[in-house]
């Protein structure tokens, strides 16, 4: 097991018809290292709905003439997976789409439900019929559902924030209206930005309000909803100000890109803090600092500046790799390792070695990337990590469901160190985490336990395809009878 994020999401507005589908796809591929399994772009055209979703990269699934094929639309939602609920499969590509009596919706969702099982089995019970494995078609439902009761699209979010729980950023689209919602606990980053012709943008990240020209006006509030029509943009508070806003930390710390800036707080800044904190709290004598591409480069330019000792660079990474922890086993992570990432002998040869990363999940990552500088010649390594132990499961979209592979619920971090290889391993403090953004609002419940919901009475990340699999062989069994 590695670390795992689950998505991006991507929406824009315009007052005339254009190619949203371009602009989404730029947008997507800012947001790309939030999800590499599978992306997708739905564009709205006078109501009508063209989408185009698939198993790869951006560059992949749109790749040839598949953005031409697309008409010029007023709206357009799209998203990059990484799924946290439900296997890498071609039918939980993102947005989905339904077809209700009061028209159509496309959404995209960023986050995890921790009652989804819950919600799922009540659906099912009541003759709905899922086309996915993902929790993100479980929150489709319970909207439509509520819309069928409402006079609008909103009225229908509105509804059915008050029976989802855990963390989601939506961004969807029915036939007249893009709508933004963040959870009422703000667990995940959502905000907006408008271009210099009056276009509206809503992504998970700023950098992909700059990424296709657009200027972020603000996060959006942890419970807020946003309407995006021709009547402008309108806010609905009904859930603002509900729950204890309890921001991801972990986006500062890994997922977000470092040109971010949520919640007001710069990513880069947060980072550059996590490794002054560690120069301070866990001090070497070291002769370089060196960060693993690419979350832990901020950090070990934050521990150099704080120590005093050299910064260099100790890796080159191959960019047309995606991120390590994207790759579904084992084996083709340590490949994916060693295909992506190479030491520079001429940095760390004959030298004591400050190494900052972001995160040990189970050690199997770190340790190859230890080997790879003991075997560049480096003298000493001390590792230095920018986040506390991983000692809980995350029910809120990092994809760490267990403790049963978390190296750090089975040993001591000397014994980590050994594990590793490693001459010395010291972690950020727990109590620290709040120095990184100046709040104690966020979530650390994967170090610390301590969870801002009702934890999931299932957790399997695969559940729905492992009910379904118990389904088929129910009825198998009674065919054989028969």
């Amino acid at each position: 097991m590695s670390i795992h994020e689950e998505c991006g999401v991507f929406g824009i507005y315009s007052k005339e018809p254009k190619g949203v589908a371009n602009i989404a796809y730029y947008g997507l591929y800012a947001l790309q290292h939030r999800g590499q399994e599978s992306c997708g772009i739905v564009v709205n055209d006078d109501g009508l709905f063209y989408s185009h979703k698939d198993l790869g990269l951006v560059s992949e699934v749109f790749e040839g003439d598949e953005l031409s094929k697309y008409p010029n639309g007023k709206m357009a939602v799209g998203h990059v997976r990484y799924g946290t609920t439900g296997a890498n499969l071609r039918s939980n590509c993102q947005p989905i789409e339904v077809n209700h009596q009061k028209g159509r919706m496309a959404l995209a969702h960023n986050g995890n439900l921790s009652n989804a099982y819950e919600l799922r089995d009540k659906l099912e019970s009541e003759g709905s019929i899922f086309h996915t494995t993902s929790d993100t078609e479980t929150i489709a439902y319970i909207i439509t559902k509520e819309r069928l009761k409402t006079p609008s699209i909103e009225d229908a979010v509105i509804k059915s924030m008050n029976i989802l729980e855990g963390s989601y950023s939506l961004v969807l689209m029915s036939a007249t209206k893009l709508i933004a919602a963040r959870d009422p606990r703000g667990i995940r980053p959502l905000c907006y930005g408008v271009c210099e012709d009056g276009t509206y943008i809503v992504a998970s990240e700023s950098c992909a309000l700059q990424a296709v020209g657009a200027k972020m006006v603000r996060d959006l509030r942890p419970g807020e909803i946003l309407v995006f029509s021709d009547d402008g943009v309108r806010s609905y508070d009904d859930h603002v100000g509900k729950k204890r806003q309890r921001i991801c930390i972990f986006e500062y710390i890994y997922f977000a890109r470092p040109d971010s800036v949520i919640n007001g707080i710069s990513v880069h800044d947060a980072r550059i803090k996590a490794g002054e904190i560690l120069a301070k709290t866990h001090p070497i004598e070291a002769d370089i600092v060196i960060g693993v591409p690419d979350s832990g480069l901020d950090a070990a330019i934050g521990y150099s500046n704080e120590s005093g000792i050299p910064y260099g660079i100790g890796f080159i990474k191959n960019k047309y790799i995606g991120r390590t922890f994207i790759a579904p086993n084992q084996s083709e992570r340590l490949d994916k390792v060693r295909i992506k990432l190479n030491p520079i002998q001429s940095t760390v040869k004959g030298k004591r070695v400050v190494l900052i990363d972001d995160s040990i999940v189970r050690g199997t990552t770190s340790g190859q990337i230890v080997k790879m500088l003991r075997d560049a010649g480096a003298k000493e390594i001390h590792m230095r990590i920018s986040a506390p132990p991983f000692m809980y499961p995350c029910y809120y979209g990092t994809d760490i469901d267990s403790k049963e592979h978390l190296i750090a619920c089975h040993h001591s971090i000397e014994e980590i160190a050994k594990i590793i290889g490693a001459d010395t391993l010291g972690y950020l403090p727990k109590e620290s985490l709040c120095e990184l953004i100046n709040s104690k609002s966020y979530c650390s419940a994967c170090f610390d336990g301590k969870y801002p919901t009702r934890t999931p009475k299932e957790t399997d990340k695969n559940r729905f395809e492992r009910k379904l699999s118990e389904k088929t062989e129910i009825k198998e069994e009674l065919y054989a009878e028969l």
